[in-house]
């Protein structure tokens, strides 16, 4: 029985899809519109993990949380085609969108804030549509990280979406990442109703 309960565990297939959005190459790297990037970075530093596997169309990792097998995932196509790497993972996988968690983004939360919703629209965000226009489903969860609102209304969006954090908003910035990837820990342990109560 000891064997077979050993076998069972190391033999697990993934569970769940941890991804987060965001732009490849090195002048993106910093940029607001790669929190997703950055907050899965955190996420496998506290799982004790290096996302460094090319697979998916994604920078991947595998990691454990709560006892489920987890694939950390950092698509590389560039954000607006970020559902062609979840669409494979999940059909390599046969796991549904329920066990789909994407962090990214959101302009409408002020910096070093997080939101987590259980499904939703894409709200603006290019990643986020293009994974529901190919999944077909919005009924994944996610967890938005804040960038802030462009400073005036004439601000070119994606040059500000493209932009880097400013030495003030770092310290706010760091939290929010670390908040991100707890709040992606208790989703996984099926607690998301606490993990909205806790940071939303």
């Amino acid at each position: 029985m000891g064997i077979f309960s050993k076998f069972k565990k190391d033999s697990g297939a993934i569970e769940w899809l941890i991804v987060g959005l965001g732009n490849p190459g090195v002048k993106y790297l910093r940029t607001r519109h790669n929190c997703g990037w950055l907050t899965i970075d955190r996420l496998a530093a506290r799982l004790g993990v290096n996302v460094t596997r090319a697979k998916f169309k994604s920078m991947t990792a595998q990691a454990e949380i709560s006892g489920k097998k987890c694939l950390l995932m950092k698509p590389t196509t560039m954000m607006n085609a970020s559902g062609e790497a979840v669409v494979e993972a999940m059909n390599f996988y046969k796991l549904p969108i329920g066990q789909v968690v994407v962090i990214s983004d959101d302009v409408s939360l002020d910096v070093g804030k997080i939101r987590i919703k259980r499904k939703g629209s894409d709200g603006g965000q290019k990643g986020l549509r293009s994974i529901i226009t190919l999944t077909g489903s919005e009924d994944f969860a996610r967890v938005k990280v804040g960038i802030g609102a462009k400073p005036h209304p004439d601000y070119d969006m994606a040059a500000w979406v493209l932009s880097e954090f400013s030495d003030k908003e770092k310290p706010a910035v760091f939290e929010a990442f670390n908040a991100a990837a707890e709040a992606v820990e208790l989703i996984v342990a099926g607690k998301i109703d606490e993990a909205m109560n806790k940071f939303n």
